[in-house]
């Protein structure tokens, strides 16, 4: 018996689409990488790239337990002395809905040089409406 690794020419990507508002954050991050990453798939090969296209609707209504509306801190720094930044999800989610859960899911992709593609696969839409109908996507529940 033999271990079979995939080649790049055998990869084939399937869409999915995940309703924000159906699981907490940390949850719909952990399925969303699994997709990103192809772990579910059968011809997993750690370094080949062969995820699947994920779509997450309804960004603005995102869940998350206890109190990290106003407890979960996001941070950036500008580079200069005393340029820290510091946002609360609850701001992160007004300003831009998107962003933290793509947060989450980088958080969960493995630090290699297949990530960047990985999450480029991520599409993320506020509403529940998104221009990828046409891929015939299928409802992860």
């Amino acid at each position: 018996m033999k271990t079979y690794s995939q080649k790049q020419a055998e990869v084939s990507r399937e869409w999915y689409i995940i309703d924000a508002n159906s699981q907490p954050l940390g949850k719909l991050a952990v399925i969303i990488a699994d997709k990103l990453i192809g772990k579910s798939k059968v011809t997993y090969t750690p370094h080949i790239d062969n995820g699947d296209y994920v779509i997450v609707i309804n960004a603005k209504d995102l869940k998350v337990t206890g109190n990290k509306m106003t407890d979960k801190m996001y941070y950036r720094h500008s580079g200069f002395p005393g340029g820290i930044k510091e946002l609360t999800l609850a701001q992160i989610i007004e300003k831009d809905p998107g962003y933290a859960i793509k947060e989450a899911v980088r958080g969960m992709l493995p630090k290699n040089k297949l990530a960047a593609d990985r999450i480029k696969r991520l599409r993320v839409f506020e509403g529940a409406e998104h221009t990828h109908a046409a891929q015939n996507p299928k409802e992860i529940k």
